[in-house]
């Protein structure tokens, strides 16, 4: 683990040596400062992969922080440096992003085409469906897979036809094999839905526990998808008022253990007890 601070990271993503580039890379994440923000843009088009990856996903774990910025560099740069800047996006869950990514979905870049197709799916843009629609006829085999993605994602009964019209169209059995998976995934979705469920993409707790070491915004994001579901656990709102506590944001903390008390006090009376005490030491 890197002891650079947050300033002597920033200076060393410029260094000559990729070694100390990553290690600059990773010694900010989890970072929220503006300061941080403009480098990392930056380090979007390094000539390493995993600086350029790892860039994007801190940026994306920023969210409304970096937005702006993100949104400002994202329409004024061309090409494949774009595709990094496209991923940063799409991780912030900005709706305010579909228009973009609508209009990227002609991008000269494959890549950038294929991430903005995701994003549509990602952020329940029902309403460009016919703009995702327009991947199952680009040239690239990445951005057709995206699209199937991007329909289940949607889980509607036009989004479903669209699938099953490019299944019918494709000869190839892996392709065929991916709408299948696609089509069981948003009728399962369309079911939920109709039981009234809270639908949520979360990964499981173990490994959200485990990236609370390298990459605490991201497991912050992904515990905060339990929290806004309602879930009865209580393990999320825990993990997620000790992730807030680390990084000394009181007001969220205090917000999350509101939320802990409500919901589980209905749904399962007395797990609330932790919360609850938890809540009067801070007051």
């Amino acid at each position: 683990m890197s002891n650079f601070t947050m300033t002597e990271a920033i200076e060393n993503l410029q260094n000559e040596d990729v070694s100390i580039r990553k290690e600059a890379i990773e010694s900010l994440i989890g970072v929220t400062d503006e300061a941080a923000i403009d480098p990392l843009i930056e380090a979007t088009t390094d000539e390493n992969a995993q600086v350029r990856f790892k860039a994007a996903e801190i940026l994306g774990n920023m969210g409304n922080v970096a937005f702006d910025r993100l949104v400002s560099k994202f329409t004024s740069e061309n090409g494949k440096n774009k595709r990094f800047l496209a991923f940063a996006l799409k991780e912030t869950n900005n709706e305010k992003a579909i228009p973009l990514f609508a209009e990227a979905v002609s991008d000269e870049d494959f890549g950038v085409r294929k991430v903005s197709i995701r994003a549509l799916g990602e952020l329940q843009a029902h309403d460009e469906l016919d703009t995702i629609a327009k991947g199952l006829e680009d040239e690239d085999w990445g951005v057709k897979l995206a699209t199937i993605y991007a329909c289940a994602d949607l889980a509607s009964d036009e989004s479903i036809a669209l699938i099953k019209k490019a299944r019918r169209a494709e000869s190839e059995k892996d392709f065929k094999k991916s709408c299948n998976k696609a089509i069981k995934k948003a009728e399962k979705i369309q079911k939920a839905k109709a039981e009234g469920k809270t639908i949520s993409s979360t990964i499981p707790m173990k490994t959200i526990k485990e990236m609370e070491k390298t990459n605490p915004q991201k497991a912050i994001k992904e515990y905060e998808k339990y929290v806004n579901s309602g879930t009865d656990k209580d393990a999320p709102y825990k993990r997620l008022a000790v992730l807030y506590r680390k990084l000394h944001q009181e007001e969220n903390e205090i917000a999350v253990l509101e939320k802990a008390i409500d919901v589980l006090s209905e749904k399962k009376p007395g797990k609330e007890d932790w919360f609850v005490k938890r809540l009067d030491k801070m007051r």
